[in-house]
């Protein structure tokens, strides 16, 4: 299930695909069942409240009791308790999707699917030449991470290594 997150949570995108348990309690149709969401975007308009999530109604839904789902989804801002967890994707792999504006002087990727507490501290980038060794991908915008060429254009295939931000672990994705 999914959230938009506001500033806190959102961290300028950074903040992206990053997992909460989120449960409602003080609405009467509130189970008090969690349900676990996944962070894709930024709520606008919800710069004021410190933390605020924009969930879908999905999630909603599956927080009210049974037959009570359109009841709770109509009820307007509700009263949440959360806390951060790991992201399960348990079947699936972690996806790379390239940007459409990738060229051999711009690479642009999204990470979907990161197991584990989801932030992302760093992502780097190794050509297909070792001679540059690792080099640190920035944030273009959302969940996106990008590496300009500069002057010199980029040698794929690519190995990416991905370093989370609260736990420090590190994944490398070889070439190939």
């Amino acid at each position: 299930m999914v959230s938009a997150g506001g500033p806190s949570i959102f961290k300028s995108g950074i903040g992206c695909e990053a997992c909460y348990e989120v449960k409602c309690s003080t609405n009467s149709a509130c189970s008090g069942n969690p349900v676990t969401v996944v962070i894709t975007d930024e709520c606008p308009g919800c710069v004021s409240e410190s933390v605020h999530f924009d969930l879908s109604g999905t999630s909603i839904g599956a927080m009210a009791k049974s037959g009570l789902a359109d009841l709770l989804r109509n009820a307007g801002i509700l009263q949440v308790q959360y806390k951060k967890v790991d992201c399960k994707y348990p079947g699936t792999t972690i996806a790379f999707h390239v940007d459409p504006g990738s060229n051999p002087n711009y690479f642009a990727t999204l990470i979907e699917y990161t197991n584990g507490d989801g932030d992302l501290a760093s992502v780097d980038l190794k050509q297909a030449l070792d001679t540059d060794g690792w080099q640190p991908m920035q944030q273009s915008w959302g969940a996106v991470l990008k590496l300009d060429g500069s002057s010199s254009t980029l040698l794929p295939p690519f190995s990416l290594r991905l370093t989370s931000l609260d736990s420090r672990k590190t994944t490398v994705i070889r070439a190939g």
